[in-house]
């Protein structure tokens, strides 16, 4: 049998992107038929057969803003929101327009990014979700101190999150203890799981578990949810820097929303044979 040209697989486009080492692919599927499912991503993810990814994000057509966001977690599952993504997109796209100000669409709602100078993106990851049934929790009470052993803070940013406030986050079994709170029963859709010490004046020191990822060396929705859940518990004010494996972000939690703002790496380009 003659063997298949190469003109006849077929590839998908992707971009690899990271923010402070948490990674991403990134595919753009504007003006095509979709063509990324749970099956394409939980390949794309595998760090030793595939590309490896801690999410994969899929851009398309949007009637009401300037892209729409969908963000697939390296299981396969998907995920509401994906602040580091996010900025890193928003970068590529204000490189490709030439806007210093976009609106995205995620499953999460509307978000505003914007050029913050210095090669630095902001994205206001919108109000964050301090009641119970809007984190989710199982069942009905307060979200400031969860009853687990090390009374957590419950915060929803879009997907849940649950912050535990330590003296040395350095010294935590993250692997260990993250994958048992990420299935614990009071989270009925899985949660991320974040470790955070107080390491200065309105500074934390914070390590990530993702839902359906892992470790991983940042996570900017994690670092929103740890702001909002510090500023509540009297730890520091509104205006904070999260110092994660990866580097810091800066998260100002407004009036109109929690604002993230930090670097982003547009790293390669490549492509996938389906």
């Amino acid at each position: 049998m003659a063997a298949m040209s190469m003109e006849n697989l077929t590839y998908l486009p992707f971009m690899k992107m990271h923010g402070l080492g948490n990674d991403f692919v990134v595919v753009d599927e504007r003006g095509i038929a979709p063509r990324v499912d749970a099956t394409v991503a939980m390949a794309m993810a595998d760090r030793h057969r595939g590309v490896g990814f801690d999410q994969l994000a899929v851009l398309s057509d949007s009637p009401d803003s300037d892209v729409h966001l969908t963000f697939w977690n390296s299981d396969g599952s998907l995920s509401v929101a994906c602040g580091n993504a996010t900025r890193c997109i928003a970068r590529f796209l204000m490189d490709e327009t030439g806007n210093d100000h976009l609106t995205l669409r995620t499953d999460h709602g509307m978000l505003q990014a914007r050029d913050a100078g210095g090669g630095l993106t902001t994205v206001n990851m919108g109000q964050p979700a301090l009641k119970w049934d809007a984190v989710p929790l199982a069942r009905e009470m307060d979200t400031l101190e969860l009853p687990i052993d090390g009374g957590p803070t419950a915060t929803g940013m879009g997907n849940p999150h649950c912050t535990f406030f330590v003296p040395d986050a350095e010294a935590v079994d993250l692997a260990a203890r993250g994958a048992a709170i990420e299935h614990h029963p009071l989270f009925p859709e899985r949660t991320n799981v974040q470790f955070a010490s107080l390491i200065g004046p309105d500074h934390l020191r914070m390590r990530v578990w993702e839902r359906g990822v892992g470790v991983t060396l940042a996570s900017g929705s994690s670092s929103c949810a740890t702001a909002v859940a510090a500023a509540r518990r009297g730890l520091t004010g509104r205006d904070v820097t999260i110092t994660l494996d990866g580097g810091d972000l800066s998260v100002s939690w407004r009036d109109d929303g929690v604002w993230m703002t930090g670097p982003t790496a547009h790293v390669f380009d490549g492509q996938w044979q389906l």
